[in-house]
């Protein structure tokens, strides 16, 4: 693969993080989305449906997950950091959103901020900006 296109299919992965981001209104079912964006430590709970908001809240954290393993596969080229990376992404897939599950479930207004981050790592590609570097430093030392 050329430099051209590495840094092409690059620049159109990191392009289609930044549209999920964008379209984010429109394409998921989040009513924490608005509440978050408000004084959120002193408002009421937003009403949600709690199984509407986990499916979305999976598809996005997938459709994150899939364009994220496509950066790190485009980047190192390597499938043994695919496989890792798979298994990361499996993992805190299910302990996130059991903690998540539990936050939405039980909503106490001291948990907010907590609660705040950790949908954080699951709505938005966090753990690719602590893989990236990560297994470059790796490369470098190998």
């Amino acid at each position: 693969m050329t430099k051209v296109v590495k840094y092409g299919l690059l620049l159109l992965l990191f392009g289609s993080l930044m549209l999920v981001r964008f379209f984010e209104n429109e394409l998921f079912y989040d009513p924490y989305l608005q509440f978050f964006k408000n004084d959120y430590l002193y408002i009421d709970n937003p009403r949600r449906e709690i199984f509407k908001l986990t499916m979305f809240t999976v598809w996005r954290y997938t459709l994150n997950t899939i364009i994220s393993l496509a950066i790190l596969f485009v980047f190192f080229k390597d499938k043994s950091i695919i496989k890792f990376s798979v298994f990361i992404y499996g993992i805190a897939c299910i302990v996130l959103m059991a903690i998540y599950l539990y936050f939405v479930v039980n909503p106490r207004q001291e948990d907010y901020y907590m609660f705040f981050n950790v949908r954080r790592f699951l709505i938005q590609p966090v753990i690719l900006i602590l893989l990236l570097p990560a297994f470059y430093y790796h490369k470098l030392k190998v």
